[in-house]
């Protein structure tokens, strides 16, 4: 495409480029049309190309809070990112292209405390298109992550590859469910526990419509990364989205999931990696190469599956 025709494209932010992105994440499809089709499409390779992970936080970086910092990590690095990182990304991404974007906030379900943080704790996109409420969300990793735009409408199934996803509301506050399948793990011994196996539906999170400004994360983002109780300080992550499944490294643990192959059911396969082989299960895995020395963590008990 002449971009001399098409202004919107060559929009950019300091030394930020809509074209650059689009070939870190691999995509040479339309986008000249903000239509759900095009979202969805840029979507997809967005997630199946930038990890959700907080290496950073285990290689004694600091995950900044700022947009060309995130796109110098994420699109020149070949870095991946957390919700806050990937997501306000994104929101740059579809704003660009001429999609109508607000920033929401949402509190993560922690199922081993049955409960939700008092504050929020996670990122997520609203898109209106064509009269109808989208949620976009590419930062949330492992098996919860949305593969498509979902509807924003309560209490109705919307099936993906990676299960099926609904909202539920009450009283103006919206909540994430995942119906989960059953999984047949090849290394039995190094399952999940039998609480969070015997879910049949896992809440997700829990969000509101107020809009947000970007500037409201910024103790979010400082208290996940410092807080010696935080997921991400207890644990190192780095997970990605595969043509049918995921992987994802969780201190020295890598999963690999095929979704649905037999009978509704996930094929789960685990083994343990060895601190030598860590520099190259992350380059071969997730195309990511370190500058720091990163340091595996696995303290916490929390699932992510």
């Amino acid at each position: 495409m002449d971009r001399q025709t098409n202004p919107t494209l060559t929009f950019s932010l300091g030394s930020m480029d809509i074209q650059e992105y689009f070939a870190r994440i691999s995509y040479r499809g339309s986008h000249n049309k903000p239509d759900l089709a095009t979202m969805s499409d840029i979507f997809q390779h967005h997630i199946q190309a930038v990890p959700f992970e907080n290496l950073s936080i285990h290689c004694g970086e600091s995950i900044e809070l700022d947009l060309e910092a995130t796109y110098n990590k994420i699109v020149r690095k070949k870095r991946g990112g957390w919700c806050m990182e990937n997501n306000y990304l994104l929101s740059w991404v579809l704003k660009t292209l001429g999609y109508d974007v607000t920033l929401l906030g949402a509190k993560v379900y922690v199922p081993e405390l049955d409960a939700y943080p008092d504050e929020i704790d996670h990122l997520l996109l609203q898109v209106e298109l064509d009269g109808k409420s989208y949620i976009v969300d590419g930062g949330f990793g492992m098996a919860y992550q949305l593969w498509q735009p979902m509807e924003l409408i309560s209490g109705t199934d919307q099936p993906q590859t990676p299960g099926v996803f609904r909202f539920q509301e009450e009283s103006g506050t919206w909540y994430l469910e995942k119906v989960k399948r059953k999984q047949c793990v090849l290394n039995q011994s190094t399952s999940t526990p039998h609480n969070v196996e015997n879910e049949v539906c896992r809440r997700v999170y829990l969000f509101t419509l107020q809009p947000r400004d970007i500037e409201e994360f910024r103790g979010c983002n400082a208290h996940l990364q410092t807080a010696p109780d935080s997921l991400f300080v207890t644990k190192s992550i780095c997970s990605l989205q595969t043509a049918d499944g995921i992987r994802a490294l969780v201190g020295w643990k890598l999963t690999e999931m095929k979704y649905n192959y037999r009978d509704n059911m996930d094929l789960v396969e685990i083994r343990i990696i060895a601190d030598e082989e860590m520099e190259k299960t992350l380059k071969e895995k997730f195309n990511i190469t370190l500058d720091k020395k990163f340091v595996p963590v696995n303290t916490s008990r929390l699932s992510l599956f």
